[in-house]
């Protein structure tokens, strides 16, 4: 089959003749229909994911098709199946995962992040992790379900956000995602800062209170600071422009090395709460019916999806902030 592969960071093949994946006995195996690139697989590519071995086919933002079911998958899965696929590998037995919290496991594992994933014509799944969809929503909107799925996690982080003002920094794909739900779970405003104009237009279409290049053309402070974008100075800009008794997320994947300059001395006297938001916990399921009744719009992010010989490009995109989501069709 055709897929991408990582040799090593910074070595990248667009195979023609990988090994077809074989599902195990519990498995399905999906034809991939879409495949989004998110900020974790730049980090892959230049080797800042510290879980990851190599070489690895990456992609984990994955809808598509069932093609084989495992002899001891579940009763009720088909050929045909329309699916959406939760990444998530744990272990099930190490304290974290006992505790309910499996994104925290000490042997964590994800397809397309330390397992072979979906940059690439098929692959082999869990039938636990996948989720069946209804024909009322797109391939390209279903493989948006594991980062909507990774935003309702954050937003459990948080807690309760009735009649709090929020400042998003970044208006990619996670921030416009978390906008929604901030908006939707009755925060009084939401407001955003990004560089790129065309990410704050798509911020303003889908509702926010304010936009700006730059937090300090913002006006006052906020009682919810998210970072969507993984880069030090955002998440100091943000903390510094919180109100007292305000929440810090730390939702972006900052590079394994990056560190930030907090005040000890407000988060004590301010009673500032700082959270992190690891990933995909219990949310999958939830974010398929978000989508699926129609209660995030997702028109904004998408644009056509590329071929999978065009990864590069897509990759390059991605790292040039162009757009928002962008998607790859390895069967296209």
């Amino acid at each position: 089959m055709k897929a991408v592969i990582w040799r090593k960071p910074g070595d990248l093949e667009v195979a023609d003749n990988a090994p077809d994946p074989r599902p195990g006995a519990a498995d399905l195996l999906v034809e991939v229909a879409v495949c989004g690139v998110c900020g974790t697989d730049l980090h892959i590519a230049d080797g800042e994911f510290p879980p990851t071995p190599y070489p690895i086919i990456p992609g984990h933002e994955l809808s598509g098709t069932v093609v084989e079911v495992g002899a001891e998958a579940p009763k009720g899965w088909h050929p045909g199946d329309r699916v959406a696929v939760d990444p998530s590998l744990y272990c099930g037995h190490c304290p974290a995962c006992r505790a309910g919290r499996g994104n925290l496991c000490a042997d964590w594992n994800a397809i397309g992040d330390t397992v072979n994933g979906a940059f690439a014509q098929y692959v082999a799944v869990p039938a636990v992790n996948a989720y069946r969809l209804s024909d009322s929503i797109g391939f390209q909107e279903a493989a948006l379900v594991e980062p909507l799925a990774c935003a309702i996690h954050g937003m459990r982080q948080i807690g309760d956000v009735l009649g709090r003002d929020v400042v998003v920094m970044g208006a990619g794909t996670m921030g416009l995602l978390l906008g929604q739900l901030l908006a939707r779970a009755g925060a009084s405003g939401v407001s955003f800062v990004d560089r790129k104009p065309d990410r704050l237009e798509a911020a303003r279409s889908l509702g926010a209170t304010a936009t700006a290049t730059d937090i300090s053309q913002l006006d006052g402070h906020f009682s919810v600071a998210v970072d969507a974008t993984g880069a030090a100075p955002a998440i100091e800009a943000a903390f510094g422009r919180l109100d007292r008794g305000g929440i810090l997320l730390v939702f972006g994947v900052a590079p394994a090395e990056a560190t930030v300059a907090l005040s000890p001395f407000r988060i004590y006297n301010d009673e500032i709460r700082v959270v992190g938001s690891m990933a995909v916990l219990n949310s999958f399921g939830d974010a398929v019916d978000l989508l699926e009744a129609g209660a995030v719009q997702t028109g904004p992010l998408l644009s056509t999806p590329l071929g999978l010989s065009e990864f590069p490009e897509a990759l390059d995109r991605v790292r040039r902030g162009e757009g928002i989501k962008v998607q790859v069709a390895p069967n296209q």
